[in-house]
């Protein structure tokens, strides 16, 4: 046996856990930084999340909580409830939880690959077995493209998610091996693949994909066979009717409605087959960023990304569906010499069908890798570490040089999320065209001048606000961050500024930064911390409204600044119903009117307001908020103490 040889076997049982110690070592420094982006609506905005009394209602309404989804991801809410109960809003606590749910993922792979190996080549070495499942399983942990599925609190949702998507595929591989042997351990393996999907789906919904990854994994490795003589097993035929076939057959018939109404597509910048095209090019991006990671891939913001807006505009776009086409006809024709290889480009692309498809979601975001990067690396790690293969150094090397790069890379990138200000820099210079990373960087320079013209910060503020506003594609979020931050400061505003903004809110039917940024400025008027300008204020609405699909959230905000800044009493009234008729499943819009009804004297009308939301199931109110409105709405009150009913 050569020394090198002996080394390796000496270790083997010592390398995972040495990955895992490497992994908290390189995460550590990001936990210091902040909340960025979607945390703040989701966690840090989200006053439901922090109960002043823990009870049953309190923690359904700290489940129903999230506006990221119609599903609201409970479980996800509900860890985030525990980290405020059990250590406030210190968000290093946050991520240090996000950190443990991604080494419980890693533990969680490093079984399933195990398994896999084994069902994959029977007569595997355990010693080679052990070796691979844990340069696969490490690998993944320390990929720089999953983390943003650690570091950015929300995205907890996401490893959350996955946790239990490993946890059913191991019960699943599990139990199909046992029938293998035997024939027993499809109920283990049934119950598995059916209650761990669920709870997943409870996170977030990508988990649903569970069954349909266990689906790949019975064809490409167990052939529907059972029983030591390998005959078919049609019990297995069954299960995926029912726990694939038949949810898959709702699922579409609820989603294609919404997918084919060109409604649903007016708040996007691209259409459907745009977007199908675009997604294309991004998915072999994601290949090249899993593998061979580069800072500028890696940018975190992608709004700089170009449309497709045909198969040559750009090039690009009909190569990189030529590029797919050929990966999967290679996994066909490899699937009974390389099932391992074959299984990994399949679970990669199925990892994609529900983000990077038809759903009218953003275009890019890197935590959507964080199940298909581990498809890349069970498709790669085995090529590069088989023994006795042609061009060991060669291919050992290249491994090498491959782990060295991730971890340099995540450690360079979790330094950088230890610090808002240093993790803005470094986003700007990783993506200079991009407005969100401009805006971003000019945002961290507000907060930390703290409103204080003599702080150093704030003239740095203004050129990356700037630079923002111009860059194609931007939102009005440099316009308003300027219009506010002088406000703020009593200085001069510039027209320029309210044009380009009214400019932009006629000609683009609004999202939810265009809705953010408005709630802003009316928050800030209302609070009487900014003297903004009525008339572009009411400008900024009607060209904000003047579109064909109308938010119930603008209309709300409208309804805020016309009763607290213009006090018109009735316009309020009536923005508040239309916000109600635009959007009736979302329930602070209808508590607002309730309130309103019943300060102006319209209590029959506030009361059967009030009984319309306690009969709408969708709707889940506080309990806090449920008492007082009961009691102000209560006969000889007359609607007494119904204005802070929140």
């Amino acid at each position: 046996m050569s020394s090198h040889s002996s080394l390796r076997q000496r270790l083997t049982p010592f390398l995972f856990p040495l990955f895992m110690l490497l992994t908290l070592a390189v995460y550590w420094p990001g936990l210091y930084g902040g909340y960025t982006f979607d945390d703040y609506p989701n966690i840090v905005d989200n006053s439901a999340l922090r109960p002043t009394h823990v009870d049953f209602k309190s923690l359904l309404a700290a489940a129903l909580s999230s506006p990221s989804s119609q599903f609201k991801r409970p479980l996800s809410s509900l860890t985030f409830t525990a980290n405020w109960l059990l250590t406030g809003m210190d968000p290093f606590w946050f991520k240090l939880t996000n950190v443990l749910i991604h080494l419980g993922n890693g533990l969680l792979l490093f079984w399933l690959t195990r398994r896999l190996l084994r069902a994959a080549k029977p007569g595997i070495e355990p010693l080679h077995e052990l070796w691979i499942a844990s340069l696969i399983a490490g690998g993944w942990l320390l990929l720089p493209i999953n983390l943003t599925a650690v570091l950015y609190v929300v995205q907890r949702m996401e490893s959350l998610g996955n946790l239990f998507v490993l946890a059913a595929l191991l019960g699943y591989v599990r139990g199909r091996m046992r029938m293998q042997r035997d024939g027993r351990g499809f109920w283990g393996a049934a119950i598995s693949l059916a209650v761990w999907t669920g709870i997943g789906f409870t996170a977030k919904e990508d988990a649903a994909m569970a069954p349909f990854y266990a689906l790949l994994i019975e064809w490409l490795l167990f052939h529907g066979r059972s029983y030591a003589d390998q005959r078919r097993d049609h019990r297995v035929d069954w299960l995926f009717v029912v726990v694939l076939l038949l949810p898959g057959v709702i699922g579409l018939a609820w989603l294609l409605p919404g997918i084919m109404d060109p409604v649903t597509w007016a708040t996007r910048d691209f259409t459907l087959s745009q977007r199908l095209m675009t997604e294309a090019r991004i998915v072999m991006d994601y290949i090249a960023w899993i593998i061979v990671p580069t800072p500028h891939g890696l940018s975190f913001y992608h709004d700089d990304l170009h449309i497709s807006t045909g198969l040559l505009s750009p090039w690009t776009t009909l190569l990189a569906m030529a590029a797919i086409a050929a990966l999967i006809a290679f996994a066909l024709a490899v699937r009974k010499r390389l099932p391992l290889l074959a299984l990994g480009i399949a679970l990669f692309f199925a990892g994609q069908l529900m983000t990077g498809t038809v759903i009218p979601l953003e275009l890019v975001f890197e935590q959507r890798n964080y199940f298909p990067s581990f498809a890349v690396l069970l498709a790669i790690v085995p090529l590069l570490a088989a023994p006795g293969a042609a061009l060991p150094l060669a291919r050992g090397t290249l491994l090498g040089a491959l782990f060295a790069l991730w971890i340099g890379m995540t450690a360079l990138t979790a330094w950088a999320w230890g610090n808002p200000l240093r993790l803005a820099q470094q986003l700007v210079l990783r993506a200079p065209d991009s407005p969100r990373a401009q805006y971003e960087l000019g945002r961290t320079y507000i907060v930390m001048s703290n409103y204080n013209p003599d702080s150093p910060y704030t003239p740095l503020a203004y050129a990356p606000l700037e630079r923002a506003m111009n860059l194609p594609d931007s939102s009005i979020l440099p316009e308003q961050a300027l219009i506010f931050f002088n406000a703020r400061l009593h200085r001069p505003i510039q027209q320029e500024w309210w044009t380009r903004m009214i400019a932009h809110l006629t000609d683009h039917t609004p999202g939810v930064q265009e809705e953010s940024s408005l709630q802003a400025l009316t928050t800030c008027a209302r609070q009487g911390l900014c003297d903004l300008p009525k008339h572009e204020m009411v400008a900024a609405f009607n060209a904000a409204l003047n579109h064909h699909r109308q938010s119930g959230r603008i209309l709300e905000v409208y309804g805020d600044y016309t009763l607290n800044v213009l006090r018109d009493t009735p316009a309020a009234l009536a923005l508040f119903q239309r916000a109600v008729q635009v959007s009736p499943g979302e329930p602070i819009y209808r508590v607002t009117l309730v309130r309103l009804l019943a300060v102006t004297g319209h209590l029959d009308a506030a009361r059967s307001e009030f009984a319309k939301i306690r009969s709408d199931q969708r709707l889940m109110l506080g309990p806090s908020t449920v008492h007082q409105l009961e009691r102000c709405l209560a006969p000889g009150q007359n609607g007494a103490g119904c204005a802070n009913a929140n």
